[in-house]
């Protein structure tokens, strides 16, 4: 606080905390808490609101407990999510390594740029442009088959293929860009006396760069998670007749069966559960939260 002062003067910086106080209370906050409250009770028609039949209740919660198909879309939805943290970073740390320890400074601004550019294109834009390219008669088994590498269409949109591939697309920037950040603060010659040493350069990796650069990938795993997880537009438009995203479920108890009640303890209960799912993970890879928020 007190550099903020010295840095901003007073004036600005209580503007600015009053500024970040409305922001947490008016857009997270307040909404979060309206949706948590209504979450334990029960869907009621309007001349029944606050009534007899008005009480909190765990019947919302239970709804999902209760029903083995959504149970085994949330499964999915966490292993996927998984699988697509997985992807994220094996292409991100070797793009990562090469862009902070071996790619030209004067080449680093071009290259984050093209890498930025399609943040420019909302993600609806981008998911529907994949809907082109993984269509049966679209670009991409245009392309294989011109090539003689596949002798057929390939249906990728089947399954959850065509999801996990959106995705990946999506969100591997924000793999990219933490991963990046604790690269770069790697001395160098640490690299370089691991292979004065002898060490081989899987070593170098193994014993050197990654346990350095575990904040990043601890954060950007984090992220990727999250999001591939929460993610709707993606799945909307990727998904195929065989392949459902939880938040898909979520979006149909709100907007289709207009019950904000169910939805609201389903979309807590995939916030519960995705949390206690990360802690385990972060037990199980001995990462803190410190290491995070670094």
């Amino acid at each position: 606080m007190k550099d903020l002062v010295n840095r901003y003067g007073m004036a600005l910086t209580v503007l600015i905390c009053l500024l970040t106080t409305f922001w947490l209370l008016a857009l997270v906050i307040l909404p979060n808490f309206y949706l948590f409250e209504n979450s334990f009770r029960l869907y009621l028609p309007v001349q029944e609101m606050g009534g007899p039949k008005d009480v909190y209740t765990l019947k919302n919660y239970l709804t999902f407990f209760q029903s083995p198909i959504h149970i085994t879309v949330f499964v999915s939805t966490v292993l996927y999510s998984s699988f697509v943290t997985v992807l994220c970073f094996l292409i991100a740390y070797p793009l990562a390594f090469f862009l902070s320890k071996k790619a030209s400074p004067r080449s680093l601004p071009t290259i984050f740029l093209l890498l930025t550019v399609p943040l420019w294109v909302s993600e609806i834009m981008r998911s529907f442009a994949w809907f082109i390219i993984l269509s049966l008669k679209g670009p991409l088994n245009y392309l294989l088959i011109n090539l003689d590498l596949i002798e057929k269409p390939i249906r990728w949109m089947s399954g959850f293929r065509s999801i996990i591939i959106g995705l990946v697309y999506t969100y591997v920037l924000f793999m990219l860009f933490p991963v990046y950040n604790a690269i770069q603060s790697l001395d160098t010659n640490q690299i370089e006396a691991a292979e004065d040493l002898g060490a081989p350069w899987w070593r170098t990796h193994w014993r050197v760069i990654l346990p350095h650069a575990k904040p990043g990938i601890a954060s950007g795993s984090v992220m990727v998670f999250m999001l591939s997880a929460g993610s709707i537009l993606v799945p909307t438009l990727l998904a195929s007749t065989n392949s459902r995203w939880f938040t898909e479920i979520i979006q149909q108890w709100m907007f289709e069966s207009l019950d904000w009640n169910t939805g609201s303890a389903y979309a807590f209960l995939l916030l519960i559960l995705c949390t206690v799912f990360v802690t385990l993970v972060m037990r199980l890879f001995r990462v803190k939260l410190s290491d995070i928020a670094k």
